[in-house]
């Protein structure tokens, strides 16, 4: 079966596994996928990945990770640049995930990393995904001068 957009099917067999309280789910193996894997480890999103190859072909055996009430800690992992809509972001506008409690995770020319980091290093790149549902934008709402406040970001809802 052909799959138009592997990133967005790795960030869905994370979430359905983490909703079926598997211990462990299997992910077919790219570079970018293992640099958000790698992410999500460090930030504490999973537990442990390992590479294997099963049948000759290569995955990641990614072990995710619960809270003490066996729920699990990825929450709401979405894909935010799409195929059809691809999202860019410069670093000084970098949106902040549950005002910087969430990560970001962005695709810039020194590579794959998190917002926060791509925002000290003063790149900005493509915006992968995130893991939450509400983004807080309180940098990017501006006097518009009428006493009311508007949005410049077009994330906002």
């Amino acid at each position: 079966m052909s799959v138009s957009d592997p990133v967005a099917d790795m960030l869905t067999k994370l979430r359905n596994a983490g909703m079926a309280k598997h211990e462990k789910v299997d992910i077919s193996s790219s570079r970018i996928k293992l640099e958000i894997v790698k992410i999500l480890k460090t930030e504490g999103y999973i537990r442990n990945f390992k590479k294997v190859s099963v049948d000759g072909a290569n995955i990641f055996r990614v072990f995710l990770k619960y809270d003490s009430e066996s729920n699990s800690v990825i929450h709401g992992l979405e894909k935010v640049s799409t195929p059809g809509r691809r999202v860019y972001q410069g670093y000084k506008d970098m949106p902040r995930v549950f005002n910087g409690y969430g990560t970001l995770i962005v695709s810039t020319s020194v590579g794959v990393t998190t917002g926060k980091k791509a925002a000290e290093r003063k790149v900005g790149g493509e915006i992968i995904c995130k893991d939450g549902n509400e983004v807080n934008y309180v940098t990017h709402w501006k006097d518009s001068g009428k006493g009311t406040n508007r949005c410049k970001n077009h994330f906002c809802r």
